[in-house]
């Protein structure tokens, strides 16, 4: 920060006495030139620094022996034309390595205003866990890397660390039908840590696991076209703590196309394939906001639909919002509901709180291959601890949960907190009995559940379990300025901000001058002058609250002849104007 601070004061002392206009930290400046990585392979240990900007321009490879990493406060993004993503194939590592106070961003190459699912391609990660795929198979989405097979028999392979990154607008289609996710894991194996990632507007499923053995914490999904968790081929790792946050108007319009928060196969014909996909997962959080009216492919939706002969269990989870909470399907002799029947899969201890508008159904079977003997989803959804009588209403969510991506008129800032009210129902609840929830799992990262009373993805508010989505996340990435290297930090709003025509008057002045400013509504704000070199050298403000309409505040008369930097912090943006005192 004090380069950029110190760069704008030289630029403004070259230009000597000239009047001077208002900027706004937040406005979105040029972006520089970017370092362009081509489509290709990198076959060497290499590392990417958050002084600069990368740009995917296709394809980009990495190869088996070689490690990428990328430093904290990174910005990635990825080039439209060319399809640009980002392959970690098997043997090779990326260490991606954010903090919360400076996550790592793979974004879009638009512009603020101009994004959309499908600007790039994504990030993917390809390892050596083993799969249910008996031959080798290619990944999805004309990538030239592969998976599975024989050889693919490293459970505890490790493909390298990601912690806290953002991945947005993602999802590119290769060709029709065959679409890249958020975050794309094939046989990728226990020894890879991966925790703190959101994935935001992509353009088919935000994470999906094709096999493979990795444990998993903190998850979000934002606004996703297809599905929120998607799992196949085997998949076996564990996951904790993920939110799910659809944008009602955004689904999979596709042919039979359905958007559903969970979706797991064994395979795609529901065969007995083994290793079964029996990935477990506890205390997440799966919303479908039910205003305005969804669009058509939620009509069918389901928070969790587990088909194909999977065997994936949930916990502790809460599911609301679409019309279906739980759905089981099967399309071959091997039933899904058998794998219900006896123990396979588990279902216990959730909240489901499906769509009313829809025919509120909490649990369903579809099926054209086949009942199981003695088995009833009224009794498997509604027994072992779940709740299936809830509303959207009755489970005790903050009102700002359902602000994000253009829909944060009642949380401008959109920065919805997550911590559960004391009275929330999902305070209590949560039961960690079960074997599947025991022990260390397969021993990797990540692979031992957290024992904790609530359900769903947080705690408590005020607490570390009910703000762990705090800071580094962004819930509106659209009107994000990532033009500035290494800040990867939420800015918000800069169009429609509270705070307007921000001068001084005089500019330059020999010594008293106003600051002045227009507020569209009342606010509290902080008021400061810093001098050339970053040093604070007047508050004439601090926490104060103004009311809507315009403001003047006098600016010391007694400050030495240079230039400074007068800042208004509101709840919306800290904005600057310069100025120059001539003596």
């Amino acid at each position: 920060m004090k380069n950029f601070v110190l760069a704008a004061f030289a630029a403004v002392a070259a230009l000597g006495a000239a009047p001077q206009t208002a900027h706004a930290q937040t406005a979105c400046p040029t972006a520089p030139a970017p370092v362009v990585v081509p489509a290709g392979t990198i076959t060497a240990n290499t590392t990417w620094t958050r002084n600069n900007i990368y740009l995917l321009n296709g394809f980009v490879y990495v190869d088996g022996g070689a490690t990428l990493t990328i430093e904290a406060g990174t910005i990635i993004k990825g080039d439209l034309a060319n399809k640009g993503s980002l392959i970690v194939k098997p043997g090779a590592r990326l260490n991606a390595i954010g903090t919360a106070a400076q996550p790592i961003v793979f974004t879009s190459n638009q512009p603020v205003g101009q994004r959309q699912p499908g600007d790039w391609g994504g990030v993917i990660l390809v390892g050596n866990a083993p799969t249910n795929r008996t031959a080798v198979t290619n990944v999805e989405g004309g990538v030239a890397a592969t998976y599975g097979g024989p050889n693919a028999n490293q459970p505890n392979d490790n493909s390298g660390t990601l912690q806290y990154i953002r991945i947005e607008y993602a999802g590119v289609a290769f060709i029709t039908n065959s679409e890249i996710n958020g975050l794309t894991l094939c046989g990728v194996g226990a020894g890879t840590t991966i925790d703190h990632i959101q994935v935001s507007g992509g353009g088919d499923d935000a994470f999906e696991w094709f096999g493979g053995t990795v444990n998993a914490k903190y998850l979000i999904a934002l606004g996703s076209t297809d599905d929120d968790f998607d799992t196949d081929f085997g998949f076996s790792g564990r996951v904790q703590f993920g939110l799910a946050l659809r944008n009602p108007g955004r689904a999979d319009t596709g042919p039979s196309g359905e958007s559903n928060g969970f979706e797991s196969d064994n395979d795609g014909t529901g065969t007995a394939a083994t290793p079964l996909t029996s990935a477990v997962f506890s205390n997440m959080t799966v919303l479908l906001p039910t205003t305005p009216t969804p669009a058509a492919p939620f009509n069918t939706a389901s928070s969790a639909l587990i088909r194909r002969n999977s065997a994936q269990s949930i916990f502790n989870t809460v599911l609301a919002g679409r019309p279906y909470g739980l759905t089981l399907n099967s399309n071959s002799t091997n039933l899904t509901t058998n794998n219900a029947q006896n123990g396979l899969i588990s279902f216990e201890n959730n909240v489901l709180a499906p769509m009313a508008a829809f025919g509120r159904r909490a649990a369903r079977v579809t099926t054209n291959s086949g009942a199981t003997p003695g088995f009833g989803i009224n009794a498997f959804a509604s027994s072992n601890g779940n709740d299936t009588t809830r509303t959207y209403t009755a489970l005790g969510l903050n009102a700002d949960n359902l602000n994000f991506d253009g829909n944060c008129s009642a949380n401008a800032a959109c920065l919805p907190a997550f911590g559960l009210p004391a009275a929330s129902l999902l305070t209590t609840g949560a039961a960690f009995a079960n074997a599947k929830l025991g022990g260390a799992g397969n021993g990797g990262p990540n692979g031992t559940f957290d024992v904790v009373n609530f359900r769903g993805a947080f705690g408590p508010a005020g607490t570390p379990a009910g703000d762990w989505a705090s800071g580094w996340t962004n819930f509106n990435p659209q009107i994000t300025c990532y033009n500035r290297p290494g800040q990867t930090l939420t800015n918000r709003d800069v169009v429609n901000r509270n705070l307007e025509s921000l001068a001084v008057a005089p500019n330059p002045t020999a010594g008293a001058a106003l600051l002045q400013f227009d507020l569209k509504t009342a606010t509290t704000a902080t008021v400061t002058v810093i001098d050339a070199l970053g040093r604070p050298v007047a508050v004439l403000l601090a926490n104060g609250k103004l009311g809507a309409g315009p403001h003047a505040l006098a600016l010391p008369a007694t400050l030495a002849s240079g230039v400074y930097l007068a800042n208004v912090t509101t709840a919306d943006a800290t904005q600057s104007v310069r100025f120059v005192v001539s003596k």
